[in-house]
């Protein structure tokens, strides 16, 4: 939908991972350049088993440019942690 020259779209996250709880959102071009976005929240925190709705709002001006929307997983450094995985799920834009 379209709110004053400015895109919404309306995305969810369902958390697979037990060792992660909070996933940040990027938006990026077709090489992998990131775009400007708004959103209520850049970091999102999802429980395990969780899903949780969000919205990205995009300048009509930078529409053409959209070429993936992402979460990307942050694991919170522990004491005793040498080592972290990280995920990062894309949705295409059409």
């Amino acid at each position: 939908s379209y709110i004053d020259g400015v895109s919404v779209t309306k995305m969810s996250i369902f958390n697979r991972r037990n060792d992660a709880s909070y996933y940040e959102i990027g938006v990026f071009t077709a090489d992998w350049k990131e775009i400007p976005f708004a959103s209520t929240q850049r970091v999102i925190k999802v429980r395990y088993t969780k899903r949780y709705p969000f919205e990205v709002y995009v300048r009509n001006g930078d529409l053409d440019k959209v070429q993936y929307i992402c979460t990307i997983s942050k694991i919170l450094k522990g004491a005793e942690q040498t080592s972290q995985i990280a995920s990062r799920i894309c949705s295409k834009v059409k």
